[in-house]
């Protein structure tokens, strides 16, 4: 009797987590997120200086085209969203991403016309920016108990 009870909770063991798993594979919008990341640091690191404005501007060209194809996708968020509220949280994302591409704008004309002081302001509100959307559009990540 304990034997089946044990066999029976191995087999539920080896075959149901894989079908209530996560798809916590890299999707195509993470490889556009994390380039935009890796700009995003180098900026962050250099912004003050005047003398790297010309570096700057390259690395503002890699967010914003990164940016922009990242701004095509969906979050993988979106099926963990009820099926009626799917169409607002993509709609939402897009805005989102929209106000983004905006402010990179702004960031760059602010580094073309030398005014570092005011694009390190502007880095701070795209991290601020950043930390907010991934807040609302990105999955979190599963938090493993201490035990």
């Amino acid at each position: 009797m304990k034997t089946r009870a044990l066999l029976a909770a191995l087999i539920c063991s080896l075959v149901l987590p894989p079908i209530f798993a996560e798809d916590n594979s890299p999707s195509e919008l993470d490889d556009w997120m994390e380039q935009m990341n890796t700009a995003y640091r180098k900026l962050t690191r250099q912004i003050a200086d005047p003398a790297k404005n010309a570096d700057s501007l390259k690395q503002i060209a890699t967010i914003r085209d990164r940016a922009t194809e990242a701004a095509k996708l969906e979050p993988k968020k979106k099926a963990d969203i009820p099926a009626a509220e799917q169409v607002k949280f993509v709609a939402d994302y897009q805005a989102k991403m929209k106000t983004f591409l905006a402010d990179i704008d702004k960031l760059e004309a602010a580094v073309k016309a030398g005014k570092n002081e005011e694009a390190a302001a502007l880095v701070k509100t795209l991290k601020q920016a950043q930390e907010d959307g991934h807040k609302q559009f990105k999955r979190g990540k599963e938090k493993k108990k201490a035990g």
